[in-house]
């Protein structure tokens, strides 16, 4: 079971926008490029990148992605903050 983890995120308001980043991704765009243009989190300004974390240090709905969902591929996330694109980079 993972302890840690290091994810990219791209935080919006609306499905639809975020719905559009993941298909951008899919096209070959790059996710600091697209967290630099969309996010309105502070971690855009560095390309999303949210660093190392703990399991239960992020919401339950990210930190689930996070240490259960497939790495290295978008995933579409609701929370209380709004619609996030994460790509989770590894899990130690």
């Amino acid at each position: 079971m993972a302890n840690t983890a290091a994810a990219l995120h791209i935080l919006v308001k609306h499905k639809e926008q975020a719905e559009d980043i993941i298909q951008q991704l899919k096209k070959g765009a790059k996710f600091h490029v697209l967290a630099k243009k969309y996010s309105s989190c502070p971690s855009g300004k560095r390309g999303g990148d949210l660093g190392e974390f703990k399991k239960g240090q992020m919401v339950p709905q990210f930190d689930k992605v996070c240490f259960s969902g497939e790495t290295l591929v978008p995933h579409l996330v609701k929370t209380k903050f709004g619609w996030h694109v994460v790509k989770v980079l590894y899990r130690t």
